[in-house]
């Protein structure tokens, strides 16, 4: 018999994940190796954990992650999202508990374009009277 399997798509900034919850006893996979291995900070970690802890689904699911594109911190908050979308095609109860807490919302936040006659998108080359 299949094992039965739910996904959810998340986004932030650039970076893209696919999240798959299976059922098992809560291990966090993302690209292959370990939640712990693969984000170094400790608030990256407790982020992805998050809708999880929220939702007391902690000790219920397995989490794997294939994430791409980004930094850590946008892949975290994709990750984020993933699991919070795939909670919900899981179990459809849990919707308040993460819109609540701001789960289901794609942060829609990109960087800024670079401007012509700047250094970055805000920044001016420097200033002399002299």
């Amino acid at each position: 018999m299949a094992q039965v399997q739910y996904y959810g798509t998340g986004r932030r900034k650039k970076a893209i994940a696919r999240v798959r919850l299976v059922p098992g006893e809560g291990r966090i996979v993302v690209n292959s190796k370990d939640l712990n291995v693969y984000f170094g900070m400790d608030t990256l970690k407790t982020e992805v954990r998050r809708p999880l802890e929220a939702t007391g689904t902690m000790q219920k699911f397995d989490v794997i992650a294939k994430v791409e594109g980004g930094g850590y911190t946008g892949q975290a908050g994709a990750i984020r999202h993933g699991i919070a979308r795939a909670l919900l095609e899981a179990d459809g109860e849990y919707r308040p508990v993460l819109k609540k807490e701001g789960f289901l919302t794609r942060d829609s936040r990109m960087t800024e374009r670079k401007k012509y006659g700047l250094k970055k998108a805000r920044r001016a080359p420097q200033f002399s009277k002299r």
